[in-house]
Parts: structure tokens; sequence; C-alpha cells
């Protein structure tokens, strides 16, 4: 089984950070070993009835990397590419993402290998319903909460909330997070790993010194974090001059109408044939100049050759796993693109999952105020205590983020010991 997830190439990107930075920190081979392996790895079929009368198999997956902290957390995507491999990447990215947020958490994420623009809305239910049925005895509250990711919404998690409380015999609200508000959901979650990347482009402009107002950003990708990051930026008096997302690119040197835009991507599910920007090749779009470059889609976005050719001040993934390890060699020699890692830049989504997580279990809910408040203190000491141990390290700020992460989850393991 660990040949097999070496073997596809977002596994092996996020072993290779591992193995690095577990270099540098000097860990024991048992700890390493204990911090790199998932905990357990599960591949279901998913068995639905189609509006045509057919019966199809899905496959799907849940992978939970470590629980030595707390319960597994992570997301849900459906996408036509999900596989055991990729899963498996994004479930270690999750851990090292809590962990430096300081979250009681360790990760995890699922995945159904589908493509939900050809399903119908009964359809994705059955999915939902069959896949959450099949996972029952591998989640809990206390065991592995599941959130939205991409391809799935905040009504997937309503479906999934339903499915476990008929099985519990009561209402179960903290088995998902990023459900509806009406269902125990939080204030923000919606919008919160969006703000999050805002807000941190915001403290990266402060700390250079540049200027948000008239500032230029392009987005690779446009569902809900590119979209809600846009928005973001605009507020800041920045100007988003392209997009881009699975059909194609857009741009327009003086600015795209953003609140447009939106409207005619929720009514078209594209953003093609929007009329406030021009086609472009979405590759050459990335290589355009701009203050911000934020890469919102899949994972090895950016590979050596436009880590090379890029022309931003700020690099800010909203991704996962955007740049490959060929490509952050490149940008450690680049002093003039100032890099917002991953496991930094988009960790709003699950630090308010986590507030999601607690007002659920306390049946206490919190403002929408008081919810953003707590995350961008979360977010912003996490960004002062990356900037700190790189400076101190001369190191990467991913390297300083995967250093402060991988750290703290070897730390918990050592402490607790192995059970005999």
């Amino acid at each position: 089984m660990r040949e097999l997830l070496l073997q596809h190439p977002t596994f092996s990107m996020a072993v290779r950070q591992f193995d690095l930075v577990a270099d540098i920190l000097q860990l024991t081979p048992t700890i390493r070993e204990r911090c790199k392996w998932p905990k357990r790895m599960l591949s279901i079929s998913v068995p639905v009835t189609m509006e045509s009368g057919e019966t199809k198999i899905f496959m799907g997956y849940r992978v939970q990397h470590h629980c030595s902290i707390g319960p597994t957390k992570g997301g849900l995507r459906y996408h036509p590419d999900v596989d055991l491999g990729e899963v498996a990447a994004l479930a270690m990215w999750m851990s090292w993402k809590c962990a430096l947020a300081g979250l009681p958490y360790g990760g995890a994420k699922g995945g159904i290998t589908c493509d939900p623009l050809t399903l119908t809305q009964h359809e994705l239910e059955r999915i939902t319903r069959r896949y959450t049925q099949e996972m029952i005895p591998f989640i809990g509250t206390h065991v592995d909460v599941i959130g939205p990711d991409m391809g799935t919404n905040a009504q997937t998690m309503a479906w999934m909330m339903d499915t476990y409380s008929t099985h519990a015999g009561s209402a179960v609200p903290s088995i998902v997070t990023g459900k509806p508000v009406i269902l125990g959901g939080s204030q923000g979650r919606l919008e919160a790993t969006g703000r999050g990347v805002s807000f941190l482009i915001g403290r990266a402009m402060d700390y250079l010194k540049m200027s948000a107002e008239n500032s230029t950003a392009i987005i690779q990708g446009f569902g809900n974090v590119g979209a809600v990051a846009a928005t973001g930026l605009t507020k800041f008096q920045g100007k988003v001059i392209g997009v881009s997302d699975a059909t194609g690119a857009i741009f327009h040197a003086r600015g795209l109408d953003i609140a447009a835009l939106r409207k005619h991507v929720e009514t078209t599910r594209s953003i093609q044939g929007f009329p406030g920007g021009e086609n472009i090749d979405p590759r050459e779009l990335m290589i355009q100049p701009c203050d911000v470059l934020i890469p919102a889609a899949l994972s090895r976005a950016i590979d050596a050759d436009l880590a090379a050719k890029i022309k931003c001040r700020i690099l800010a993934e909203g991704a996962n796993g955007p740049t490959t390890p060929e490509a952050d060699a490149i940008l450690e020699k680049r002093e003039d693109v100032f890099v917002l890692p991953d496991i930094l830049c988009n960790s709003g989504g699950v630090i308010v999952s986590y507030f999601e997580w607690v007002q659920g279990l306390q049946n206490f809910f919190w403002t929408e105020t008081e919810v953003f408040d707590k995350l961008y203190r979360i977010l912003d000491q996490s960004f002062s205590q990356i900037l700190k141990l790189a400076r101190e390290r001369q190191t990467s700020h991913r390297m300083a983020a995967l250093m402060l992460g991988i750290q703290r989850v070897a730390e918990a393991k050592q402490l607790r010991g192995l059970f005999p």
C-alpha cells in the first residue's frame, strides 16, 4: 500500500516536504515513521441508483492521518481525479495545518471520484448519503469530523448530518462542519478560507510596506476560495486583473468587476462568456505582472517553469500544495517573491470549522464579528511565528511553517508514547 501511495505525484510531493523537515528537526526514526504514514486509509465502493435507473459504482476514500492530539478533521471533495494517493497527501497537509494553528485535531481528508457538474441534485444526495452510511463505523464527533471541500458545499454537509443523525437516533450537528447555520453551522464558515487569504495578503502588504490601494491580483481558480478572496481584495481597493477556472481564463488590465463576475459564475457555472474581460491562455495568465498571485485551484499548479517566470510580489497559496518541490527550490532563491505557504494561507476554513465544532458541542453560538475576530487573531499569530522562525533559521516561509506544524505533532507523539 505504501508503494502505491508513493506512486501518486501529490503524495510523493507531500512526503518529500516532510522528509526535508524531518531531517532538519532530526526526528528519531520511530517518530519520523509514525508522523509520516496515515493512521487509517479507507477505500469503499459507493453504489448509487442514477436517474436513468442504472446502478453506478463510484469509488470513495477517507484517510485519517493521525489522532495523537484529538479527533481527525478534514474535508470531503467530489472531483473526477480523486484517488487514494491524493487524499492521503491532503490529509497529511491537514495535520500540519491544524498543528500550526494550534487546533486539537489530526488531519483527515475524503473524496469520491465523480464529476459533480454532471450529476443531478438527487444523484448527489444519494452518493452523499451512501458514502456517509459506509463511513459511520469510522467517523464521529470525537473520532473524525468532516467538512466541505472542492465540489461539496453546505447542502452536502446537511445530507451527511441527517444520515449520521438518523443512525444515531438524535441530531448530531458536530459530526460535520460547514453545514447551514439553521442546522448548527457557524456564522462566517462559508467565507472563512477566502477571507483568511485576503487577510494574510493584507498582513504581508503591511510587512512589505506595500500599498493595498490600486494593487493588482491574479487568481487561478474562481470557486469559493478564489471568489471570496477576490471580493476581499477589492474591499482593500485592490484590483483583480485576471481570473481562471477549469474552462479558461480572462484578463483586464484595469480590473475586473468582481461582483458582476460572481453573479455570472453563479448563473453559468463558468467564467466563460463574461463580457468584462478578454480571453487569455490560463498558463499565460499566471505569468502576467501583478502584485499578488493566488493559486486557488488544484495541487501542483506552479511547476519549475512557472516559478521562474511569475512576476508577482506576493504568492498567496489558496489551494493545497499548489507549488511543486522543484518550483519551491526556485522560489527560495527569488527574494522578490514573498510566499504565503498553503498550510498558513488557506487555514481559515479549518480554523472556523473548529469554531463551528466547539459551538455545536456547547450549543452556544457566536456572532460573525466574534468568529472573524478570533480567526484573524490565530492567523496573525501563525503569520508572526512563521516569519520569526524563518529569520532565525534562515529558511523559507514554507519550511518554517512545516517545521512548526510537524514539530508539534512529533512532540505529541513523543509525549504519548507507543501503546504496546
